[in-house]
């Protein structure tokens, strides 16, 4: 196998982790926000504005994800727009814990998988490109 193929298989694995994600995160952000009485009430102490940003990003990984796929540096660009956007709201609920507002304990295991998934990605997208295999 050529390092070109390598590279090339890289990307693939990189866009469908990132389209699945993202269509995960949609389907869950969605129920959340949009089901009946009994779906918000299982969401507990959701921070709004982190279960928002959540649910929109969703739609932003798949959109990176085809990029990505498609070889195209908006789709890198959009990779590491989503690591700093969600390492900002990451930051912003911390801001939200330390003075004292409700939350749930697995928002902060989400915010670290979302942050770790797409920290990954961008640093993998920014080394291939920086090895010519994206070309």
């Amino acid at each position: 196998m050529t390092p070109k193929n390598s590279g090339s298989t890289g990307l693939w694995v990189a866009a469908g982790i990132a389209i699945v994600f993202g269509a995960l995160t949609i389907v869950s952000g969605g129920r959340a926000l949009f089901g009946g009485a009994e779906a918000q009430a299982a969401v507990g102490n959701a921070v709004p504005f982190v279960l928002w940003f959540n649910f929109l990003s969703g739609f932003v990984y798949v959109l990176a994800g085809i990029g990505i796929a498609m070889r195209k540096p908006w789709g890198r660009t959009l990779a590491v727009t989503l690591a700093l956007a969600i390492v900002a709201v990451f930051a912003l609920f911390g801001w939200h814990v330390f003075r004292g507002g409700a939350y749930e304990m697995r928002t902060a295991g989400a915010m670290v998988l979302r942050a770790g998934v797409w920290i990954v990605i961008a640093i993998f997208l920014g080394r291939s490109a920086k090895s010519g295999s994206r070309r």
